[in-house]
């Protein structure tokens, strides 16, 4: 069975295959022959199906299509719920994507290995990223905050790599994930980030989720 391009990010998923097993002799042009050989080698491809239309990743796209940036930070990137659609949206966009589950990682590569050489892939905590100050513009950080003991250690790492604008967003309320160890207010969020050096942040709401778009120490007014 082929996997629907409506529903699936193919081509993605694709590169992931092909990243995944290098040794398959697979023509590069033929995506669901190379999706039917990776699912019959018992690779999942569910990671890969669209989730452009949920609230909050439709609203950081809309974010990032006014800010423009050339080079972006996904920290957290997990499964690649917003990373896949980022990609798909932003063609040209050189994109790190970094998360501390080595599985996940690995996965990442693939995909680099695979063919999308604007992806990169890293391992690292969110408390202390593997990246030079200031060393892409513009920093994503989803559905990550709420999982960690110390997020004002995260704040200042973001900060302290973006360029110009760090993009959050979090639960905007309790919920049963016992993953979820913090949850947010819209001042704690503006403080924890103004404590960390911000110049300014804006905070708006979608369905089940808080969005923040801060602007960097070093952001342009």
């Amino acid at each position: 069975m082929s996997l629907d391009p409506e529903r699936y990010f193919v081509e993605l998923a694709a590169a992931f295959v092909r990243g995944r097993l290098p040794e398959l002799a697979i023509e590069p042009g033929d995506l669901q022959g190379t999706l039917a050989r990776g699912r019959a080698q018992g690779l999942s491809l569910h990671k890969f199906k669209r989730s452009a239309t949920l609230p909050r990743v439709r609203r950081v796209l809309g974010v990032l299509r006014g800010l423009g940036p050339h080079r972006l930070l996904d920290v957290g990137s997990g499964r690649g719920t917003f990373l896949w659609p980022l990609l798909d949206a932003f063609p040209q966009l050189e994109v790190t994507a970094l998360d501390l589950d080595p599985i996940r990682v690995r996965d990442l590569r693939a995909v680099h290995d695979g063919g999308l050489s604007r992806l990169r892939a890293l391992q690292g905590d969110a408390s202390a990223l593997p990246v030079a100050d200031d060393e892409v513009e513009v920093v994503t950080a989803l559905e990550v905050l709420e999982h960690l003991r110390e997020p004002e250690l995260a704040a200042q790492e973001l900060l302290r790599v973006a360029a110009r604008f760090v993009v959050v967003s979090v639960p905007s309320g309790p919920d049963d994930n016992p993953q979820h160890i913090q949850l947010f207010s819209p001042d704690r969020m503006r403080s924890m980030f103004l404590d960390a050096g911000a110049q300014r942040v804006q905070i708006e709401h979608v369905p089940g989720h808080m969005i923040a778009v801060i602007r960097g120490p070093k952001g342009s007014p």
